[in-house]
């Protein structure tokens, strides 16, 4: 019998050779994000035409979305209104920041330094929090 892992599948190559695991299948960024919505519709207003993102795909129950490499998926939930954790990345904090104020968007957090660059925080039309933060800021501590 040969050796396994807690998984019980063999531990080495498949094809029966031993190898060490370098960076294989490691993560390398966070790919997708989903945020709860209430309606399809509305959070396509909202993140299509106050964020700018593309619309990928729809159906009923979903709807994907992107802009440049910031991707999400709208997803149909009756648990709406969370602190979704989802950072989106930005040029600018300061600039999101007055163009939603220009649109009505109510904000969690005005602008901040926080180690990993400025960030800012506001609400979508279901009163999700989405936060973006500048890309290029150098980390402080």
């Amino acid at each position: 019998m040969s050796e396994t892992d807690t998984f019980g599948m063999p531990i080495g190559d498949p094809g029966g050779g031993n190898f060490e695991y370098t960076n294989e299948g490691l993560p390398q960024c966070i790919f997708l994000a989903a945020v709860p919505v209430s309606d399809i519709d509305k959070g396509l207003e909202f993140y299509r035409d106050l964020l700018g993102m593309e619309v990928m795909y729809r159906n009923d129950r979903e709807a994907g979305l992107r802009r440049e490499s910031a991707r999400i998926v709208l997803r149909l939930s009756k648990n709406c209104g969370v602190d979704t954790g989802i950072y989106m990345g930005v040029d600018d904090p300061y600039d999101l920041h007055r163009r939603l104020i220009d649109e009505g968007v109510t904000f969690v957090q005005d602008p901040t330094r926080e180690p990993w660059g400025v960030s800012t925080s506001f609400r979508d039309f279901d009163g999700n929090v989405i936060r973006v933060i500048e890309m290029k800021a150098p980390i402080r501590p």
